[in-house]
């Protein structure tokens, strides 16, 4: 893998917490630093990728009305427990 090198300012204590796991594992602090940004990266690209199609959806008209979602969640446990809506 191709890699390059950038520089990333960071509090003083979060520098010693990655100086002593680094020391512990074995590992270098440019490894451990590198794993978390791509664990980071991975979590928050599915999310944000997750939203915008949601938005999108709701752009075509695809959504369930609040106050149906709100009358479902109301129902719950209840006798009267209503089914999930479905979208119009």
């Amino acid at each position: 893998m191709k890699s390059t090198t950038f520089t990333v300012r960071v509090d003083t204590g979060v520098k010693k917490r990655l100086e002593r796991l680094a020391k512990s594992t074995g590992r270098s602090r440019s490894f451990l630093a590198a794993e978390a940004i791509n664990e980071y990266l991975e979590f928050n690209e599915w999310q944000v990728a997750g939203i915008k199609r949601a938005i999108a959806s709701l752009d075509r008209g695809e959504g369930i009305p609040h106050d149906q979602v709100k009358d479902w969640v109301a129902s719950w446990g209840s006798a009267n427990e209503r089914p999930a809506p479905k979208r119009s």
